[in-house]
């Protein structure tokens, strides 16, 4: 096949696209570029998540091909127990402000593709690199590739903050991180008030360069990173984002000679990143405040950082939560776990010991504990050992066969959560209807959130356009390995050869 007509591989990751919504929003409203690539395309309403379901976890999950436990980026929010804090790539500024706005800042810039994403696990962007392959990551907040590139940091930012004026980083071939590293030279929505081009139109802005110069990568990741707010603030179901999102889709097709160009040139994958469930309107019932529950224990301070006295830490995610106990012996995670118990709210509480991992719920009798490599099995081929009872992780056991409910996936990214990083820790989780709040969280009652290990937060729908193929399972730890062999079919990429620069990618 002549190379310039090989397939590009476009993937365009739409923030909290879901398929509820979706569906309403193609029936009551006008969403052509949406109808137009549905027309031509395989859709699959259920792709599964990792866990927590929160971007920089779902996109080091996508990139890698990996959970938690090989990829190392457990969350939004963690403690490092190397060293001694809590790491936030950015829940709110007063968050930040408590725990070191430059130190949060610099996590986010630079720790988190640097040094918190495995260096030892390959990403696609790197596996692509050594293959001879060109790639792109336009304003993906998780992005680790082969070539040096340079983040410029505003100098609002570094007036107020003790900040370099460039940071360097590694990234793929073509790189946009909002403001700080761009291709096209117009100002359009970079300014702060637009969020430093953290927005779905300079996403646009930036990759419809690309198209109209010629220049689209072997593959290519845009993330349209604005729809989670207005699901946050309106709830599920609202569909305005959805319309805006048609919108910025119909400036990519019309960026092409021709829409007809665009699809037969190209390999489309439109995708959500994560759920979102209800949280009701009751800030008394529906935001399950961890500091009372939790009150007979004390609670680290986010501006004083860990003291002595300290006995527990909270990584806050929105609707899961990581609980630290910073004195195994005098606070066992077991004790922990029947506090939280108490609460009906609370669906899943689980942590490890040794080789299992043990499973409680607030709302459920009765106790699971599952391990690795037994004699059962899953729908992903998986192996497990179970004893106690599945109904805690709405499992369905039939012989040696396990079938996922409300939890889909659940043995693999439950597991995979609590071996993300080093500590002693309880994951928990609350029903659809709540959500988590601790010292300064954001509060969405009487809207939506996400993070929670349920299906609401943990399904995405996916269009593919341009290939009568899928992947071998519908979950985005799986789309790696299949974006990669559809590169492959068009050229001449060697999953083998690519294998050595990195033994786990």
């Amino acid at each position: 096949m002549d190379v310039k007509k090989r397939k590009k591989i476009i993937l365009i990751m739409l923030d909290t696209l879901m398929d509820k919504p979706f569906q309403k929003a193609l029936k009551e409203e006008s969403l052509p570029a949406f109808s137009y690539f549905l027309e031509h395309a395989q859709y699959f309403p259920e792709v599964v998540t990792p866990f927590p379901a929160i971007s920089v976890n779902v996109e080091s999950t996508l990139i890698t091909g990996q959970y938690s436990d090989r990829h190392g980026v457990p969350a939004l929010v963690w403690f490092n127990h190397e060293e001694n804090r809590i790491i936030n790539y950015g829940t709110n500024v007063i968050e930040l402000l408590k725990l070191g706005l430059s130190k949060g800042i610099y996590d986010a810039l630079y720790r988190l593709n640097n040094e918190h994403l495995n260096p030892s696990v390959a990403t696609i962007y790197e596996d692509l690199h050594q293959a001879g392959k060109t790639s792109a990551s336009i304003n993906a907040l998780v992005y680790r590739g082969a070539v040096p590139h340079q983040l410029k940091v505003p100098g609002l930012i570094r007036f107020f903050l003790n900040m370099k004026e460039s940071i360097n980083t590694h990234a793929p071939d073509e790189f946009v991180y909002g403001k700080l590293a761009r291709l096209s030279s117009g100002r359009k929505y970079s300014c702060i008030w637009n969020k430093y081009g953290f927005n779905n139109n300079f996403s646009v802005q930036e990759f419809t360069c690309l198209i109209k110069a010629g220049k689209i990568p072997d593959f290519s990741i845009v993330y349209f990173p604005d729809h989670d707010k207005n699901v946050h603030k309106r709830g599920p179901m609202d569909v305005k984002g959805i319309k805006e999102m048609d919108l910025q889709l119909k400036k990519v097709l019309n960026a092409f000679p021709s829409r007809e160009q665009a699809l037969s040139e190209n390999i489309w994958l439109l995708m959500g990143d994560n759920g979102q469930a209800v949280v009701g309107d009751s800030r008394e019932n529906s935001l399950v405040d961890l500091r009372k529950l939790l009150s007979p224990f004390k609670i680290s301070k986010l501006r004083k950082g860990v003291q002595a006295e300290d006995q527990i830490v909270l990584g806050m995610n929105l609707r899961s939560c990581f609980i630290y106990s910073l004195k195994p012996e005098a606070v066992p995670l077991q004790k922990i776990a029947e506090v939280l118990q108490e609460d009906s709210r609370i669906e899943m509480i689980a942590w490890k010991e040794e080789q299992y991992i043990h499973v409680i719920s607030g709302e459920k009798e009765g106790k699971l504990k599952f391990s690795k490599n037994g004699n059962m099995s899953d729908e992903y081929n998986q192996h497990w050992s179970l004893e106690g009872d599945p109904h805690i992780l709405d499992l369905t056991v039939e012989g040696k066969e396990i079938q996922y409910g409300n939890y889909p996936d659940g043995l693999m990214r439950l597991y995979s959560a609590l071996h993300s990083h080093k500590g002693n820790y309880i994951i928990a989780s609350v029903k659809p209807g709540y959500e988590f709040i601790g010292e300064s969280t954001p509060k969405h009652n009487n809207g939506a959130s996400h993070g929670g290990f349920h299906k609401d937060d943990s399904l995405i729908p996916m269009i593919v356009a341009g290939t009568s193929t899928k992947p071998e399972f519908m979950r985005i730890v799986d789309l790696k390995r299949w974006i990669l062999n559809l590169i492959e079919r068009d050229g001449d990429y060697n999953e083998a050869t690519a294998g050595k620069i990195k033994s786990n990618s």
